[in-house]
């Protein structure tokens, strides 16, 4: 009778505890993160009997298993990490595509109203409304330009400040995961199912920010790393992350890890996934290019524009001056230079620049150049005088102070010209529509050579022309004014010996032909000028020549959405790819609740069909006592 109270009283609490722990798995269906639990049984060993033979004592409750997956909770915390960059990449990208491919915010309108205004120019150079057009809407387009760069700068000071808000999310879960740690080695084998889900869960919510990788250490703890391999969570010590300045941009953060140390170590953005490595991945993949590719078509347009109007003479009679400004190309010296150097730029050749953001290092002997982003070498030509600047991808450079060995400089030709550019003249009676000069070939002439372009190259020297005589020899030499003679071939150039202008002709000339050039009159009908600056829309100017400025919009309209797409694709890929994570987690971890509610009627039968054991047992021995006590 006591083997059967002993074995019943068991098999009641053990039921009893496999009641809870269902309850408890009800309980928690809904919550995140939770692992379901399970109450293993083992049969209690038999005591033998007189005469051979063993009687069972019952059963005890082995352990409590917590139904979790290693393998699954490593591809978890994968995932997660690639979920959450993917999407802060497609996020932040799609922004940028949407305001560069949106009619109401890109510059496709206002650039294509602006040519055709220069063309409606070309059309009839003396009518006050085409000019007066052309400068509004010229205004138009700077105002357009000046609000995208606005607009990405903008995204940069949020992508800023969502780092901050990230980091301290991050630290948060840095410091809980710790505390988890500690919590965990202390209670070795008997810590709680609830304890190392409530870890797991914080692990991945990390991963999620920050990516990462874990090893299981011998006490129980896990230890956190971001993907380069610094420490995020070492047992119960936790890391810091925080934001420090960037060397060459003080207005830019950069990510570091504090471990407490000494001074934060500086991370780079290939070591950190999640959503803050998506930051940090657009800023340098989608935002500044863009930004720069910007900037490199607001200088390229508006210095030829400038040069095509240079090369005219205004409604006035007066040579034509610039109808834009913008900021010259920008460089930084890295805070930890040493020397005085300082630098002057300027545009050396608007259609040699690329926008890359480049580095220029002086190693006490020579300067070298390199990109940025990828570290290859770019050729740098000059001694960084006036007389004979640093040019490096069509930016001049002229240098003040000097540099001591190891000093390092940050150029960007192009970040800020496009939030610059401004309209340098109001007046529509300064816009340059007529060729500087008028031309005439001599009446005796035998050749088919004419006056195809007259340019000015020297608005100073040209203040002073009032006529040029021109005579060819032979057909390789000519003369100016009688002095010479100065050699020619077929499409090269007649300049002024005294640098005021320049023409071109096109024909041949024979021996003896001569032409005539003359100042062009205030109030001239002439659209020479005009011809040549409403049509640099298709001309080629950029990459050297080869590619034009509509070309180039297109380019970089398209390349915005290339960037939102393939972040689109690869958010929707690595999602599926979790969700097919998430369920394999749910098949060994989730709480199904018909497969409970049967257990918890199996238990339920059990446990009553336990207490009737111990009934039975009871009154074997009450009817026991009542015999004896007669």
């Amino acid at each position: 009778m006591t083997g059967m109270l002993s074995t019943g009283s068991s098999a009641l609490l053990a039921f009893q505890r496999a009641l809870g722990t269902i309850s408890h798995n009800v309980a928690n269906s809904t919550t995140e993160g939770y692992s379901r639990q399970r109450v293993d049984m083992a049969a209690r060993a038999g005591t033998p009997q007189a005469g051979g033979g063993y009687i069972g004592q019952g059963v005890d409750v082995a352990r409590l298993q917590r139904l979790a997956d290693g393998l699954v909770f490593g591809r978890q915390i994968d995932s997660s990490g690639e979920v959450g960059r993917l999407a802060s990449l497609s996020s932040m990208a799609t922004r940028v595509d949407s305001l560069f491919s949106d009619g109401s915010t890109g510059l496709s309108q206002p650039f294509n109203a602006f040519f055709n205004a220069s063309r409606g120019v070309a059309a009839d150079p003396t009518s006050t409304t085409a000019r007066s057009a052309l400068l509004a809407a010229a205004q138009a387009l700077t105002t357009r330009w000046n609000s995208l760069d606005t607009q990405l700068s903008t995204i940069e000071a949020e992508t800023n400040a969502s780092l901050t808000g990230k980091i301290g999310d991050a630290n948060q879960l840095m410091r809980e995961i710790a505390d988890l740690n500690k919590a965990i080695a202390a209670s070795g084998p008997s810590a709680t199912p609830d304890m190392l889900d409530a870890r797991d869960l914080r692990v991945g919510k990390l991963a999620n920010l920050t990516g990462a990788s874990v090893i299981k250490a011998d006490d129980g703890s896990l230890n956190v790393f971001t993907l380069g391999g610094q420490p995020l969570v070492l047992g119960a010590k936790a890391s810091t992350l925080t934001t420090v300045q960037d060397a060459y941009h003080p207005d830019r953060k950069q990510l570091a890890l504090d471990t407490g140390n000494g001074t934060p170590m500086r991370l780079a953005d290939s070591n950190i996934s999640g959503s803050l490595g998506g930051m940090l991945e657009f800023r340098s993949r989608v935002l500044d290019p863009a930004r720069a590719e910007l900037g490199r078509l607001a200088t390229v347009m508006a210095s030829e524009f400038n040069a095509a109007q240079r090369a005219g003479v205004d409604y006035n009679g007066d040579v034509g001056t610039d109808l834009f400004t913008f900021a010259p190309p920008r460089v930084a010296g890295n805070a930890a230079n040493t020397g005085s150097a300082a630098f002057q730029t300027g545009i050396a050749n608007a259609g040699a620049l690329t926008g890359h953001a480049l580095t220029l290092r002086f190693d006490g002997a020579a300067w070298t150049a390199q990109r940025s982003d990828t570290g290859a070498p770019v050729q740098m030509s000059g001694s960084g005088t006036a007389a004979d600047p640093f040019v490096v991808d069509g930016v001049s450079l002229v240098m003040s102070g000097s540099a001591a060995a190891g000093d390092r400089f940050a150029l960007r030709p192009t970040a800020d010209a496009a939030g610059s550019l401004k309209l340098a003249i109001t007046d529509q009676a300064k816009i340059a529509a007529a060729g500087a000069m008028t031309s005439t070939s001599d009446l005796g002439n035998l050749g088919n050579a004419r006056v195809a372009s007259a340019r000015v190259t020297d608005a100073g020297a040209f203040a002073g022309f009032n006529g040029a005589s021109i005579e060819f020899l032979d057909s390789t030499q000519y003369t100016v004014n009688g002095a010479g003679p100065f050699a020619w071939t077929p499409g090269s150039p007649i300049n002024d010996p005294d640098g005021a202008w320049s023409i071109t002709l096109s024909g041949t000339p024979s021996p003896g032909d001569g032409f005539s050039l003359g100042r062009t009159p205030a109030r001239s009908s002439s659209n020479a000028n005009a011809l040549a600056f409403a049509g640099l829309d298709t001309a080629g100017t950029l990459n050297g020549g080869t590619v034009s400025l509509t070309v180039g919009l297109s380019e970089l309209v398209a390349k915005a959405g290339v960037e939102a797409r393939h972040a689109s694709l690869g958010l929707e890929a690595q999602q599926a790819i979790d969700a097919q994570v998430t369920a394999e987690r749910e098949s060994v971890s989730g709480v199904n609740l018909d497969e409970e509610a049967a257990n918890m009627m199996k238990f339920q039968q059990a446990y009553q069909a336990a207490a009737q054991v111990l009934k039975t047992a009871d009154t074997l021995f009450q009817t026991l006592l009542v015999s004896v006590s007669r």
